[in-house]
């Protein structure tokens, strides 16, 4: 019986702090692991206990990009050209403003050739059917304008635009009452002359269009 009692320790049961349970979880709470940080210390020892298969697959997940280097080049080109067609239609309309009318085909008429792709080009397509007609065939300004009309039905200022031109160069005043009414309903703008010349800046020829058909004159 002496050498059974040396095994035991002689400290009483009732001192030993055993594990508690968790009231939200129900799950044991050991005291060792109760700590309110983990040391930078502790943690890498952590790891370095890990298998080296772990430890390969961590570094390699941290290393992990998932975009590829294509992609990130695609993506850099068409920021680029992004930036290279705001930066044509700028100073087409900056040119449209200060009334340099074959500039401001010049920057819209590339535009529309080289960043086809885009949406934009869409909007330089307006721009360049109101210089063409002041400068150009308005024939070709109206035909511009058609279509465009159609690609972006519900743009204001492309409807007022061919209202205008139907009715004074295509004797066409029903035609042009339907552009007029599209315009108006979704921007009541239109129907003042300084805004259009002004704010707009639309050319000279066009201004007066609008005006002989808000007068029907």
């Amino acid at each position: 019986m002496i050498g059974a009692s040396c095994c035991f320790s002689s400290t009483p049961a009732s001192s030993l702090r055993l594990p508690t349970q968790n009231p939200k979880t129900g799950t044991p709470s050991l005291p060792f692991l109760q700590r309110k940080t983990t040391t930078k210390r502790t943690l890498i020892l952590f790891l370095f206990s890990l298998p080296l298969s772990v430890q390969i697959s961590a570094a390699a997940a941290a290393e992990f990009d998932p975009v590829s280097e294509y992609e990130k080049k695609a993506s850099a080109d068409v920021s680029r050209r992004v930036g290279e067609a705001v930066g044509l239609l700028e100073l087409a309309r900056d040119f449209q403003a200060k009334g340099d009318f074959p500039q401001a085909l010049l920057f819209f008429t590339q535009l529309v050739k080289d960043y086809k792709d885009f949406a934009l080009s869409e909007y330089a397509r307006v721009g360049r059917a109101l210089v063409l007609y002041e400068i150009g065939d308005r024939d070709e300004a109206i035909a511009e304008m058609e279509d465009v009309s159609i690609s972006l039905k519900g743009y204001p200022e492309i409807h007022a635009a061919l209202a205008a031109a139907l009715y004074v160069d295509k004797h066409a005043p029903l035609l042009a009452e339907n552009q007029f009414a599209i315009a108006t309903l979704l921007d009541p703008h239109y129907t003042d002359l300084s805004y259009v010349r002004e704010t707009k800046h639309w050319p000279p020829s066009l201004v007066s269009s609008l005006q002989h058909f808000i007068t029907l004159s």
